[in-house]
């Protein structure tokens, strides 16, 4: 294992011999509540170690018998770290929501990770070992992949604490299970078990405690060997945009001109591998992605 580029108080974080990182969410003692220390830390790691080239893909998981139990309610003040004094309209929040005071002061902590966690241009996979609450779900949506121990339990209970899902899990849930299935569960706020998770089509698949990170991580290995990182990052955002765009053409367009790019750089070197019968070496980084959009 690599030692990691940066230090984090809450997070561990190592990359194997095949670009493939594991982020453990390191709190075992709290079971792995999500606090600020976190919520910045994941945004960071998000931002700067995952986006360094010799990482291929990102696995989460949690130390101990937890993913992550939700949000660390025993913090002195407002426990979500907002500014109570602050009364944002929504014009005014809309228009300077990303500068003081609206950034710190208003924003979802939840949601910076999650915007962080979509926007890199690599497979991110969640290895659900246990409780995975509020925040601890809500965070993994962002994730492409999902795959659960047969310990895991995953709940979506905002309702029962007065406030409403976040960290931009209303634009996730529905795409990931349908609406009618993202409003039962938001509605009961009940705590899911792994089969009913695998049921409702939020997770892949259910592994046995000892298997599920080997499993995760083998499977991210797969995703990347062999493969180009420009091809796979261009097709991951293409995914997620295309797939609610108003209409095809969206897509054509954008298409095409990943296509264009692609043929270049890396398409070269896979057509000329396929024609010649040996692996293909591609040069090309996830960091220099064209613009299709």
């Amino acid at each position: 294992m690599n030692t990691p580029l940066m230090a984090y108080e809450t997070l561990d974080w190592a990359v194997d011999d095949h670009g493939v990182a594991t982020l453990t969410l390191n709190r075992p003692d709290q079971l792995n509540a999500f606090d600020l220390t976190m919520a910045r830390e994941l945004e960071q790691v998000f931002r700067t170690d995952a986006r360094h080239d010799d990482v291929r893909a990102v696995v989460v998981t949690g130390a101990g018998r937890a993913f992550c139990a939700g949000m660390d309610l025993s913090a002195d003040g407002n426990v979500f770290g907002l500014d109570e004094t602050l009364r944002p309209g929504v014009e005014e929040f809309r228009a300077s929501y990303d500068e003081a005071p609206y950034d710190d002061g208003v924003r979802d902590t939840g949601g910076k990770v999650t915007l962080a966690i979509h926007a890199l241009p690599k497979p991110v996979l969640a290895a659900i070992n246990g409780p995975a609450v509020g925040i601890g779900a809500t965070m993994t949506l962002a994730m492409d992949l999902r795959l659960a121990s047969t310990r895991a339990r995953i709940g979506f209970v905002f309702g029962r604490l007065g406030i409403v899902p976040e960290a931009a899990s209303t634009w996730f849930l529905p795409r990931i299970v349908g609406i009618q299935q993202a409003l039962e569960w938001v509605y009961s706020a009940d705590v899911l078990d792994a089969d009913a998770a695998l049921a409702g089509r939020l997770v892949r698949s259910v592994h046995d405690p000892d298997e599920l990170l080997p499993a995760a991580q083998e499977l991210a290995r797969s995703f990347v060997a062999g493969r180009s990182p420009v091809a796979l990052g261009l097709a991951k955002r293409l995914l997620y945009r295309n797939s609610a765009a108003a209409e095809p053409l969206e897509a054509h367009l954008s298409d095409s001109l990943a296509m264009y790019w692609t043929s270049l750089g890396d398409g070269k070197e896979g057509v000329a591998a396929f024609r010649e019968k040996r692996d293909p070496q591609f040069t090309g980084h996830a960091s220099e992605l064209p613009d299709v959009y």
